[in-house]
C-alpha cells in the first residue's frame, strides 16, 4: 500500500475521502451514475466508482439501512481475489470460516436408514488461487464494502428508505458524457417525507435491486427460465451433535428423507444447513406450504440419522424454490438497435439460481467489478462509449454458463441416491456426484471465467509467449521479490480497484538493462514515442501511470539486480514533490521454488507484455517488441488524452 505521495498525512491510509462542505445529504439532482440497490452488486458498484474524485456517483435503497442477517455467505477464490483489490482481503481471511476440504455422505448399504462418509477430498486444488475459498455472514461483506466507500475519494454513503419508482430516457448526444439523459424518480418510503417523489437525472443508472428488481421492470425486461419444483430450507443454528463432520463442509444423500448440505460458519460454532424439503407442484410457490422453522430442524434430524441434532438457537432460517433464470440482455438498448446503453443491470436483477453452489453473491459481484471501471473510464473521458456494449456481453455469458452448471448441480443434489434395488432412472450416485463436484471445482472458485475475443480481449496469436496467462482469463497470481526493497509479494496484488490498465514487462533472457535488450526498447518506446499508449492516453499534468500502470519483471535473483540502473521510467518521479516510485520493479522468487517465469510459462528467451484490465483480467499477450500492436489494442477503444476530457 503506498501513501504519503503528497505529503505526509498522519492517521489511517485507508481514508482517502476528500472532505466534503457543510456534510449535506440531500439528494443530488444530477448525478453521473445512479445506482439502485445496497446488495453486493450495488456496493462494489459503488467503492469502485468512490474511487474517482472526478465523478459523481449515488447509491439509493429501500430498506431502512445496512443489512445485519446475510443470505448468502460462500465467498469464493477469485472473489478474493477481487476484495485484495478492494483492500479489505486480509480482514475477511482473519473473520471468515476456511473451506478447506468437503465430505459426501450416503445411506449405508447394510441400514439405508442411516448415512455414512463414503467421499473426502479437499475443497481447492493446490496452485489455483493464493487465496482460500471462505465463508462469510454476507452482513459482514456489506460492512467492508461500505467502509471502502466511506473511505474512498469521493466519500460515499447509501441513501436509505427510497424507493425506485421508475425511469424515463430522453434522447441525449449519445457520447454518454454530455447529458444526463436518464430521470430516476424516487419515493420517500419512511418516516420522514413519506410518499414524497424526487426525481435525480442521471448519465446512467445500475439497476442492482434484486431478483425482483423495479430497474428491470422499466426497461421491459423479464427473467426466464425453468423451476425444479423442489423447496428448500436454509438455517443458521447453534446446535449439539455427534455429527463428526459438523466444522467440515459435506454434502448428505439419505435414502428416503432427502438431501442436506452443512456449511459451518465463521465463529467456530454457527453451522449452515441446506435442507431438502418437499416437491412442489406445477406452479405453487414455497409460501404456500407455511413451512416453519421446527419442519426444517425435524428434516435434518431425519437426514443426518443416526446421528444426533439439538439445535439450541436459530440465528436465521428461510425457504425458497429452487429455479434458474436469466434476462436476455443486461442493459437498456433492444436487439438490433445501434446506440450505446444507459440503464444496465446487476446480479440477481438479471440471473436467478440455487444458492448451494455458491455462487449468487460472487457472480453479483462480478458483475458491479466488470461494469465499474468501464463506466469509469467512459466518463471520465478515457475511452469510447462503445466500452459499455461488452458488458452485457461478457457477463451475459457468464450468466448462461452459472444456469447451466446449477440447474445440473441442483438436480444431483436433489436426486435419490442410486441404491442395488428397483428402478432407478431419476436416482444419482452419489460417487457420481463427488466426480462433478471435483470436475467443476474451478468453476465454483470463480476462476473458470473466460471472456470471448473483442474490443477489448485478444485473439490469443501470442498466448505461447506465457502459456499459463490464458487470454480472458483472471491474471492468475504468482510470488515475485520486489527489488527495491527485496519484499515477498504477490504480482497479482499490484492490480488494484483503481480502474487503470497493468502492462506487465516479463523480461527477456540476458542483461535486462543493456541497451539493446528487448525490455530498454519497450521501456524507450513507451516513454517517448509518440505512438506509445502511455503517452497518447494519459492526461496532460497527471502522473505516468495515472492511466496505463507499467510494471517489470526480470528473471535474475533481486540480489544480481544493481537498482542504481535502474531506467527512470520503470521508477518514474510522480506527485507534487517528484517522488520516486520503487514498487513498479519486481524479480523472479528464485529461492523459493516458485519462479513466475515457470509457474506461468513466461518464454525466457524472448519475455512478453501482459496487458491486464482494470478489473483483472488478461485483456491481450504480445512480443516486448510490437509496440505498434499495443497501440493500436488501446487506440481500439481508447480517446486520445485531451482530445475529449470528462464533462461536468
Amino acid at each position: 500500500m503506498q501513501f504519503h505521495l503528497d505529503g505526509f498525512r498522519p492517521g489511517d491510509p485507508a481514508v482517502r475521502t476528500i472532505p466534503a462542505s457543510g456534510g449535506d445529504r440531500s439528494l443530488p439532482r444530477e448525478v453521473d451514475v445512479m445506482i439502485v440497490g445496497c446488495g453486493p452488486a450495488g456496493l462494489v458498484l459503488a467503492a469502485q466508482l468512490a474511487a474517482f474524485p472526478d465523478l459523481s456517483a449515488c447509491i439509493v435503497e429501500q430498506k431502512s439501512g445496512p443489512l445485519q442477517i446475510g443470505q448468502a455467505d460462500g465467498i469464493a477464490c477469485r472473489t478474493m481475489e477481487m476484495f485484495e483489490a478492494f483492500g479489505f482481503a486480509e480482514r475477511v481471511v482473519k473473520e471468515a470460516y476456511w473451506v478447506n476440504e468437503t465430505t459426501f455422505w450416503k445411506p449405508d448399504e447394510a441400514d439405508a436408514g442411516k448415512i455414512i462418509r463414503h467421499g473426502r477430498i479437499q475443497d481447492t486444488e493446490d496452485g489455483l488461487s493464493e487465496f482460500p475459498h471462505v465463508i462469510l455472514n454476507q452482513a459482514r461483506v456489506h460492512d467492508f464494502l461500505l467502509e471502502t466507500m466511506r473511505n474512498a475519494p469521493l466519500g460515499l454513503e447509501p441513501h436509505y428508505e427510497l424507493r425506485f419508482v421508475d425511469l424515463e430516457i430522453a434522447g441525449g448526444d449519445g457520447d454518454g458524457r454530455r447529458s444526463h439523459p436518464v430521470a430516476v424518480r424516487l419515493e420517500r418510503v419512511g418516516s420522514e417525507g413519506r410518499g414524497t417523489v424526487e426525481v435525480v437525472k442521471a448519465r446512467y443508472v445500475v439497476g442492482c435491486d434484486g431478483a425482483r428488481s423495479a430497474v428491470r421492470k422499466a426497461l421491459a425486461r423479464s427473467l426466464t427460465g425453468d423451476s425444479a419444483n423442489q423447496a428448500w430450507g436454509v438455517m443458521d443454528v447453534l446446535a449439539v451433535t455427534d455429527f463428526p463432520d459438523i466444522r467440515l463442509k459435506s454434502a448428505i444423500h439419505s435414502a428416503e428423507e432427502g438431501s442436506m448440505l452443512i456449511i459451518p460458519r465463521e465463529g467456530g460454532y454457527l453451522v449452515r444447513f441446506y435442507i431438502e424439503l418437499d416437491k412442489l407442484a406445477e406452479n405453487e410457490r414455497v409460501s404456500a406450504r407455511a413451512i416453519t422453522a421446527d419442519r426444517l430442524v425435524a428434516a435434518a434430524r431425519r437426514i443426518i440419522s443416526p446421528y444426533s441434532l439439538d439445535v439450541k438457537e436459530i440465528a436465521w432460517w428461510s425457504v425458497y424454490e429452487i429455479g434458474q433464470r436469466l434476462c436476455d440482455k443486461f442493459d437498456d438498448v433492444p436487439a438490433g438497435e445501434d446506440r450505446r446503453p444507459r440503464v444496465f443491470i446487476a446480479g440477481d436483477a438479471c440471473h436467478t439460481h440455487s444458492p448451494k453452489a455458491g455462487q449468487g453473491m460472487n457472480v453479483s459481484m462480478g458483475d458491479a467489478f466488470n461494469l465499474g471501471w468501464k463506466l469509469a473510464a467512459v466518463i471520465r473521458g478515457q475511452a469510447s462509449p462503445r466500452l459499455l456494449d461488452t458488458y452485457s456481453i461478457e457477463r451475459h455469458a457468464v450468466a448462461k454458463e452459472l444456469i447451466d452448471f446449477d440447474r445440473e448441480f441442483a438436480r444431483m443434489f436433489s436426486a435419490r441416491p442410486k441404491t442395488g434395488a428397483g428402478n432407478q432412472d431419476d436416482a444419482v450416485n452419489p460417487a457420481e456426484f463427488q466426480r462433478y463436484f471435483v470436475k467443476q471445482a474451478r468453476f465454483t472458485a470463480g476462476t473458470a471465467v473466460r471472456y470471448k475475443p473483442s474490443l477489448i480481449c485478444g485473439d490469443g496469436r501470442h498466448q505461447a509467449l506465457a502459456s499459463g496467462f490464458p487470454l480472458g482469463m483472471r491474471l492468475h497470481s504468482a510470488p515475485v521479490v520486489r527489488l527495491a526493497d527485496a519484499k515477498p509479494v504477490e504480482l497479482g496484488h499490484c492490480a488494484k480497484a483503481d480502474g487503470r490498465w497493468r502492462l506487465v514487462a516479463f523480461a527477456d533472457a540476458g542483461d535486462p538493462f543493456e541497451a539493446g535488450s528487448e525490455l530498454m526498447k519497450l521501456c524507450r518506446f513507451l516513454d517517448a514515442d509518440e505512438s506509445s499508449p502511455v503517452r497518447r492516453h494519459t492526461p496532460p499534468g497527471q502522473d505516468v501511470d495515472a492511466v496505463i500502470d507499467v510494471l517489470a519483471v526480470l528473471q535474475q535473483n533481486h540480489r544480481e539486480v544493481d537498482m542504481a540502473r535502474v531506467p527512470a521510467f520503470l521508477r518514474p518521479a510522480k506527485g507534487r514533490y517528484g517522488l520516486w516510485d520503487y514498487e513498479k520493479l519486481f524479480c523472479a522468487d528464485t529461492r523459493s521454488g516458485q519462479d513466475i517465469f515457470d509457474l506461468r510459462g513466461v518464454r525466457r528467451e524472448a519475455g512478453c507484455v501482459v496487458v491486464v484490465r482494470p478489473d483483472q483480467y488478461v485483456a491481450e499477450i504480445l512480443p516486448l517488441a510490437d509496440g505498434a500492436a499495443l497501440s493500436a489494442f488501446f487506440a481500439s477503444f481508447m480517446l486520445v488524452a485531451g482530445e475529449i476530457g470528462p464533462a461536468k
